[in-house]
């Protein structure tokens, strides 16, 4: 934009009904039939009971944290979180994933887990300034998603801050989380996701920027990062702090560096020594498969909260499980086959609201769901291969209809890791973007120069 003036103009032509989608009654109708959400505190087994059962299991893992009691000898609830005007009351947060996290799945698991954080997939800030279609879809949000919460990807801080006005003048969120933790190659080879925190200058700049146009709307900016591209170049503390002095009201940490990827366990000391340097609230994340990890992060680290990636796929229940944990009871709900089957149904019918009706391409996106849903149950090849030839909910309820809904939930993938598990791996970066910790005139002409492929999906 050649100026200000120029700008302006080009905003106030922006066409923001994209970003917005008609809600009929129905898929209010379709969350509150979602099974497992009438438990009463009857059903509730006492803290106490259950404390000494939750400190054995934790007691084998590391950490010098003592486990979290109140003086009656009760589990002690985890303490609400506020990130600027936003209150947090129960602080886990649901990880954008790509692909994965559009409002059907967010209300899901907000419909078991309320009063957190849940954060839609990462928009690219180029191609949300280029008003593409898609980015515009990716940034709606179901009326019952209060606080907003939207994932900004960028390496360009001008183009980024950008984006952030047009989520302040569209009023399209009401938070804003920057990603830095993103390790596919797509990203990281230009500069972007968890490799770039390795410019300081360029981090800081990004962060400075969107928090500028952010907080005079009282949108807190938050930023996801990794512990560095490997452990020769580890960035976490130094990002932290850059983030904490830029005005981020918070940080979550992914306790594995960009070489890891997914692979291995986390190391969640990582996590220890970020709360330590920060005076601001940190999340931590990286293997909550399942309530009893989320507790025994926050009390071998200390962090405010937990983010929850690949622990939720198949589980949207999980936040209903880390919501009773966090507030010092455990309440657990393992559904059975039955339930699972009538979750996928929902899941399948606010995805068609998602697409705009188009039912078949809600049931193409809905097999991934599927697989991770039926992880662990005996179900056997030939149904999963017809769950995958699904080409609408008809389908998908003709198959259902022919497993036992007796079945429970099967405990041996209980707790267990999910999603994709990939090990060490090549990291794909900007040739000679290790030389120097600060961007070079040229590497920004090249990294800024323009990209269809950052406005398209």
């Amino acid at each position: 934009m050649s100026s200000t003036k120029d700008m302006d103009a080009w905003f106030a032509k922006v066409d923001y009904s994209q970003a917005r989608q008609e809600f009929s009654d129905g898929w209010k109708q379709t969350l509150k039939a979602l099974p497992g959400l009438d438990r009463s505190d009857a059903q509730k087994p006492d803290a106490a009971e259950c404390l000494a059962e939750d400190v054995e299991k934790t007691s084998k893992a590391a950490g010098a944290l003592e486990p979290l009691t109140a003086d009656d000898g009760k589990r002690s609830a985890i303490a609400p979180v506020d990130l600027g005007s936003i209150h947090v009351q129960t602080p886990v947060v649901l990880s954008p994933m790509a692909g994965v996290t559009n409002w059907p799945f967010r209300t899901i698991c907000e419909a078991y887990g309320a009063e957190g954080l849940y954060v839609a997939e990462m928009v690219t800030s180029r191609a949300l300034v280029a008003r593409n279609p898609k980015a515009f879809r990716l940034c709606r949000f179901a009326p019952s998603e209060r606080p907003r919460s939207l994932q900004l990807y960028g390496v360009n801080p001008e183009i980024t801050a950008q984006a952030a006005r047009m989520v302040v003048e569209g009023d399209l969120a009401d938070h804003v989380d920057l990603n830095f933790g993103c390790p596919v190659p797509k990203v990281t080879r230009r500069g972007g996701g968890s490799a770039l925190p390795w410019k300081s200058d360029l981090f800081r700049e990004l962060i400075h920027r969107v928090v500028e146009v952010c907080q005079p709307a009282g949108i807190p900016v938050t930023a996801k990062i990794r512990v560095g591209i490997d452990h020769e170049h580890e960035t976490f503390l130094e990002a932290g702090r850059i983030a904490e002095d830029e005005g981020c009201a918070a940080v979550t940490l992914h306790a594995r560096t960009t070489a890891e990827y997914y692979g291995g366990h986390s190391d969640w000391s990582k996590i220890r020594q970020l709360v330590e340097a920060l005076d601001i609230p940190v999340f931590g994340n990286g293997d909550i498969w399942g309530a009893d990890d989320a507790l025994e992060m926050v009390r071998q680290t200390g962090c405010a909260g937990v983010a929850v990636g690949r622990g939720c796929q198949g589980r949207p229940w999980i936040f209903s499980d880390i919501k009773h944990a966090f507030a010092g009871d455990s309440c657990r709900f393992d559904p059975t086959l039955g339930q699972v089957g009538h979750i996928i149904l929902a899941h399948g019918r606010l995805l068609t609201d998602f697409y705009d009706g188009d039912e078949r391409m809600a049931v193409h996106d809905l097999r991934k769901h599927i697989a991770w849903y039926l992880k662990g149950f005996p179900v056997g090849g030939s149904t999963r291969k017809a769950f995958m030839e699904s080409e609408s909910l008809s389908d998908v309820e003709s198959v259902l209809s022919r497993l036992d809904p007796s079945v429970t939930y099967p405990a041996r993938v209980e707790n267990k890791p999910r999603g994709r598990v990939r090990y060490a791996k090549k990291v794909h970066l900007p040739y000679g973007w290790l030389d120097s910790r600060t961007t070079t005139h040229s590497e920004r002409e090249q990294l800024f120069g323009d990209d269809p492929m950052d406005a398209s999906y």
